[in-house]
């Protein structure tokens, strides 16, 4: 692997040439959705940020394991140990079965993030599905000395683990702050120290979601899901850990000392957080009434919405940010992103169509060598991902078969072959964008080339000076909404 790809380590604070375990093998796990709720912009976010490093570490070669878990048990509602387990609460709101909602929102994530053309994760587990692997950790720990079980429970001890090992190497807090930030027991809590944390809990009389356990009828912790689902799958060392840059503290500093405590070393190599999306700079969320959910983007039905956009306008307006910067929702910012999008697939459909107009370098006004532009979209995505300047370079590729086609530039057959290439590599390969304007049923083809076939028929009757028959065709097809260009190779059309 010749290409050095710089990450930003959040555990270092630093980019780091990444350097794999494995020569050609990366393993990689994200924190994926809790499914109580239609998946929104905020779960699109890290989707597609680690959706382009999947696809970018691929393209360089690699083998890549990719673990996406799914939280469907554990996540209480005030994100702490104390409260209603989230899906169990809108369980009991639709009188559903738990597993029901979880089936129901897990099939509207599924359909958003293919909609948004993210590649599936090579395995997507679900906690509940690893109560046993759970539970063996839950006791590994207890046997290093690391928690304790109270009342049925058993708990982290944050104090105990922070003489030995430093809880707060993620998230850079200090357990002194924490502690006099955090409110006092009142003497009937279960846990020795607020800092603590649960790795299983007793479950109350009326908690529908348990399993038993040495300790009790009860569930994980919200925590250990990911320790232990990333053990199983991806071994007690691995490449790289990536989410929300919510989720840095407590969940995955959480998760670094349950790896320590474990295993007596940290397990995770490479920490990627992505940043928020924001509303008028706001974060966006329910309490705040500027939360829209992914279908309502795709449809226009919220109110804070003036159209609908496309999945692919979505996908590309996220990209235009750097995955560590925030991207912040606006109507006006959305519809730049259409149109800037628009103009780069209508470029390469014209540059399918584009015919050679000149040797390579024969032409002192021909574009400078286009594999430049190859060589600075890859340092762009080796620079942590710099996906903004990735487009800047495609915009400008954009640019070059404009004016080739205008008839400005010269481009050789080589030249023509290298744009393409570029356009396939980094816009559709690497940055996932589908080409939505592109006809990719038989009845979408047969449509175009019915209009073909009727631009062809005027291009004969303007030969043949048939005026009268060639203005008919132009000016029906306008009247129906076709915009036509006449262009030194024939014509271009679209609607």
């Amino acid at each position: 692997m010749d290409a050095k790809l710089l990450i930003h380590n959040t555990l270092t604070r630093k980019k780091e040439v990444f350097k794999p375990l494995q020569e050609n093998r990366v393993g990689m796990y994200v924190c994926g959705p809790t499914v109580y709720g239609e998946p929104h912009l905020g779960h699109a976010r890290p989707a597609i940020t680690f959706d382009v490093l999947f696809r970018y570490l691929t393209h360089l070669g690699y083998k890549v394991r990719y673990v996406r878990n799914i939280t469907d048990v554990g996540h209480l509602v005030n994100d702490a140990d104390s409260g209603e387990d989230k899906i169990a609460q809108k369980a009991k709101l639709d009188n559903l079965e738990p597993m029901e909602v979880v089936q129901y929102y897990l099939n509207s994530y599924h359909k958003a993030m293919e909609s948004l053309n993210v590649l599936p994760p090579s395995i997507e587990p679900h906690a509940s599905g690893h109560i046993i692997e759970q539970i063996k950790l839950v006791q590994d720990i207890l046997d290093k000395g690391f928690a304790y079980e109270s009342e049925g429970s058993v708990y982290f001890d944050v104090l105990k683990y922070n003489k030995q090992h430093n809880y707060g190497v993620l998230s850079g807090r200090n357990i002194e702050d924490m502690l006099s930030t955090t409110r006092e027991l009142d003497g009937q809590d279960e846990k020795r120290n607020p800092v603590d944390f649960a790795l299983w809990k007793k479950a109350s009389p009326e908690h529908i979601m348990r399993w038993n356990s040495p300790w009790s009828d009860g569930f994980p912790g919200w925590h250990l899901e990911c320790t232990a689902m990333s053990k199983k799958y991806l071994g007690e060392e691995f490449d790289i850990h990536g989410g929300g840059m919510d989720l840095i503290f407590p969940h995955h500093e959480c998760e670094i000392a349950q790896s320590v405590a474990s295993t007596g070393h940290e397990g995770v190599r490479y920490w990627m957080h992505n940043n928020m999306v924001t509303v008028n700079g706001q974060k966006m969320g329910k309490s705040l009434g500027n939360f829209i959910n992914l279908a309502q983007f795709f449809e226009g039905t919220h109110e804070l919405l003036t159209q609908s956009y496309s999945p692919m306008t979505i996908r590309f307006f996220i990209l235009q940010a750097h995955y560590r910067s925030t991207v912040d929702f606006s109507n006006e910012a959305l519809q730049a992103s259409e149109k800037g999008l628009s103009r780069l697939l209508e470029t390469c459909n014209r540059l399918n169509t584009l015919k050679p107009s000149g040797i390579a370098g024969s032409n002192p006004q021909s574009p400078a060598d286009i594999q430049s532009l190859f060589a600075k979209c890859e340092e762009a995505m080796n620079d942590d991902l710099n996906t903004p300047i990735v487009i800047a370079n495609l915009f400008e590729a954009a640019r070059i078969i404009n004016s080739a086609v205008a008839g400005t530039e010269s481009l050789s057959e080589e030249d023509i072959k290298s744009l393409k290439d570029l356009f396939n590599t980094y816009l559709f390969d690497v940055l996932g964008i589908k080409n939505e304007s592109k006809a990719d049923n038989a009845s979408a083809v047969a449509f175009g080339k019915a209009i073909d076939l009727l631009l062809n028929l005027r291009m004969q009757a303007k030969q043949n000076k048939d005026w009268a028959t060639s203005d008919k065709i132009r000016n029906e097809l306008t009247a129906l909404g076709f915009e036509i260009k006449d262009t030194k190779d024939g014509f271009e059309w679209k609607i």
